[in-house]
């Protein structure tokens, strides 16, 4: 979960309304919902009756460990997917060949110089440039946003600039880590560190990606763990000079071949309309990427093979993709949607999973009025895990799906309890244990509903949004 395309859970939070259509116009749109019960209620039985979503989930992150783009870990965890996927039965399994950005973070360190030696925790930022092979020893200086980067420009000439930014919401301060190296360089700072983007913090930094303005020069740019930056502005506010020695061998090395994943159950009687629901496979390199977004893409995969399992075939084909490259480029997601550009008005929903499989609340929804009116019923479908909220965004709610929703295609992000994602966000701490089985057993659950039933009314929803 990174690229600027995200509409995050802050934003969501200022944009939501509850759908609260009238039972009657309900009614209107998609009679006989209430006869999905038995089918919604078996899904969520299977779904939740053991673990083995979490399971292959472990398989998977244990197995190959984080999937960067690029990585020979994520292709061979593909490989491993497509392999399973076809084991598992399901149909028109295929790898989508896509071109990814191919970065590679190599050595890095941050040591602190003045006021005493330190090693400091930093990981560099996502697609930024390394430093000479000595490393960047400077000043430093410590600002607090980037307007005061401004207000104090002519104090960062030569320095390195730190933007020691508190987090507020996602959309807030991730501004900081794709604005801030480029506002540095322009004041001309020679190298630009950030306070990590996170809502808690045992000195572990967090990356992310970040992001070059063609006006400025590029310079190297690195994350700090919260408590490191914030020693350092104590220093500062105490008239103590700071010198600090930044070493990251980062680099870009040409584009090269991925996949995304996608496999169906085709549809009974309209095999040509579609319901896609899906996640991104690859991930940031540290941690195992199980949070971010192993998890939403297991789970996904998971929900369409309970069907298969089930015997539950819908008139529409429900359709798995696991989007590669959305960390750092969004290349997968462009390519899905470029593929499908003739055939787009064909796809009645697409549904992704992004914000981790914690406790499902219901979903987030950009669409008409008239297709919330039906989602909320559908909805009503999952009160046994108390899933049923719908929330309504005036935009795409998930990076993955924004390509389909710009060509009017009603999207959705799994709605989930996200209190604790920024705790391991991007970093070494998004590992297995940080989910729990139970709670990614519901969320398989609810997309496999929400995907299912849609996928099996009489009408298709509507496209157009207002």
């Amino acid at each position: 979960m990174t690229l600027c395309l995200r509409t995050t859970r802050s934003l969501i939070a200022s944009l939501a309304v509850l759908v609260l259509p009238t039972a009657r116009a309900a009614q209107a749109q998609q009679p006989g919902i209430a006869a999905y019960r038995a089918a919604a209620d078996s899904l969520i039985h299977a779904a939740t009756a053991d673990s083995s979503a979490y399971r292959r989930l472990g398989l998977m992150v244990d197995t190959f460990g984080h999937r960067l783009s690029g990585s020979a870990s994520l292709e061979a965890a593909i490989d491993w997917i497509l392999d399973s996927m076809k084991a598992d039965g399901l149909e028109n399994v295929r790898g989508q060949r896509v071109m990814v950005p191919r970065w590679v973070r190599g050595d890095e360190s941050a040591e602190l110089v003045k006021p005493r030696r330190a090693k400091l925790a930093m990981l560099g930022l996502g697609m930024s440039v390394g430093t000479p092979k000595a490393g960047i020893t400077a000043p430093v200086l410590v600002v607090g946003s980037l307007d005061e980067l401004k207000e104090r420009a002519s104090e960062a000439k030569g320095k390195i600039v730190l933007l020691d930014v508190p987090f507020t919401d996602y959309v807030a301060t991730r501004k900081v880590r794709t604005d801030g190296p480029s506002a540095a360089a322009r004041v001309g700072a020679v190298a630009c560190l950030i306070r990590s983007v996170a809502s808690n913090s045992i000195r572990s930094p967090h990356t992310g990606m970040t992001r070059y303005d063609s006006t400025a020069a590029k310079i190297p740019a690195a994350a700090l763990s919260v408590e490191d930056a914030a020693m350092l502005h104590r220093f500062q506010d105490r008239g103590q000079p700071i010198v600090l020695t930044l070493r990251m061998g980062a680099r870009t090395l040409p584009d090269a071949p991925s996949r995304n994943v996608v496999a169906e159950i085709v549809g009974r009687e309209k095999p040509d309309e579609v319901v896609v629901v899906g996640g991104h496979i690859d991930s940031w390199d540290v941690g195992q990427g199980a949070m971010d977004d192993g998890g939403g893409a297991v789970g996904a995969w998971e929900a369409v093979r309970l069907m298969q399992r089930l015997n539950l075939r819908p008139r529409r084909t429900v359709r798995v993709v696991l989007w590669t490259n959305e960390e750092n480029g969004g290349a997968g997601a462009r390519a899905y949607a470029d593929s499908q550009a003739a055939l787009v008005g064909k796809h009645v929903l697409a549904i992704e999973s992004d914000n981790g499989v914690f406790n499902p609340k219901g979903f987030v929804l950009a669409s008409s009025d008239s297709t919330a009116a039906v989602v909320q019923q559908v909805a009503g479908l999952l009160q046994a895990i108390n899933a049923t909220g719908v929330q309504r965004v005036t935009e795409s709610p998930a990076a993955d799906i924004t390509p389909l929703a710009e060509q009017g295609v009603p999207t959705m992000e799994l709605d989930v309890d996200g209190s604790r994602y920024f705790w391991y966000h991007h970093s070494e701490g998004d590992m297995l244990d940080k989910l729990d089985p139970a709670e990614m057993a519901r969320c398989v659950a609810a997309m496999a509903v929400m995907a299912y039933v849609v996928a099996d009314l009489p009408e298709p929803l509507p496209h157009a949004t207002n």
